[in-house]
């Protein structure tokens, strides 16, 4: 196995960065992260298998960007370019590679297929949630419920424990996730931002006392002795309600959006909403309810309007 200490003009660059990878990144990123790490290096191991340290310039690495990017959409070729660009930085100070040959790199990508985001209005919402079996123990439509509620994210909800809630303040602390996806088991959070508190209605307040009173302090309330808990689970779940009170099918992460968009049109602050969702900025939260915001600008205007009018 190739270690950078012996790393050569001759070298392979798929070697060089599997031992990069192994040096600069293991342990030191959360398992995401890594997954993310890895893969650049199966599609560099496809693209480029055989390129030495001394082949990689200005030309040779455009190529590589080309090539990845007939296959991707751009925003991930320029997550793939981040990554292959900080081995390479690193091989530049280290004298491996002359000059940095990632300068002035353009990149491209695929057209992004249109997404539309699917969400509720306020009164099919209100069908969904008087439709749930919200039973006296704690079950998938609870975690459901909650969602709807809160705005979290499913691998938030499924990591709370019944210690998460405050309910003199009324309020929900979100301070990890659940490892969902590789078996189970707490995690951190998506991101600084993510950790947060969330306030709760009274309502939910009263409930949830109840549901979690006898339930282990310090475990997830909605997932088994096993660990185990699939979103596709849920989202099976939430979609057969919504055919059953004929309401367009959205996914847990529709709840999500659903929620953001309900206080959004109840006139809450762009900068409201991005803190109860654990936005990492109020850009992302513009960006993702762009239509919505625009909406209601629209509105706003009409209102100006109607008001300068009258003044005569």
């Amino acid at each position: 196995m190739t270690e950078i200490s012996t790393t050569t003009p001759d070298t392979r660059f798929v070697d060089y960065y599997h031992a990069w990878i192994e040096i600069y990144k293991q342990d030191a990123v959360r398992d995401v992260t890594l997954r993310k790490y890895r893969n650049t290096e199966t599609w560099l191991n496809k693209l480029i298998p055989n390129v030495k340290m001394c082949e990689i310039n200005r030309i040779t690495y455009q190529q590589l960007i080309n090539a990845y990017a007939k296959e991707h959409e751009k925003q991930t070729t320029m997550d793939f370019h981040h990554h292959v660009k900080s081995a390479i930085l690193d091989a530049v100070d280290d004298g491996l590679i002359e000059r940095d040959p990632t300068r002035k790199v353009v990149i491209k990508g695929k057209k992004p297929r249109q997404k539309k985001m699917k969400y509720l209005n306020q009164y099919e919402l209100h069908n969904l949630l008087q439709a749930l079996n919200l039973g006296e123990n704690i079950n998938h439509d609870w975690l459901i419920y909650l969602i709807a509620k809160t705005g979290m994210r499913f691998s938030e909800a499924i990591a709370l424990t019944p210690e998460d809630f405050d309910f003199s303040h009324q309020c929900l602390s979100i301070n990890k996730t659940w490892d969902y996806k590789n078996g189970g088991g707490f995690v951190p959070t998506k991101n600084k931002s993510s950790v947060r508190k969330i306030q709760l209605d009274w309502q939910t307040v009263m409930q949830f006392s109840g549901l979690v009173k006898q339930l282990p302090k310090e475990k997830p309330i909605f997932v088994g002795e096993d660990g185990k808990i699939y979103n596709s689970t849920v989202n099976d779940i939430l979609a057969k309600y919504c055919r059953k009170i004929n309401v367009p099918a959205i996914s847990v992460h529709g709840l999500r959006h659903t929620h953001a968009s309900i206080l959004l049109y109840a006139g809450v602050s762009t900068a409201s909403v991005a803190k109860r969702l654990g936005h990492a900025s109020m850009a992302t939260t513009q960006k993702i309810y762009l239509h919505i915001i625009q909406e209601l600008e629209n509105k706003d205007i009409d209102v100006v309007m109607r008001s300068l009018s009258a003044l005569t």
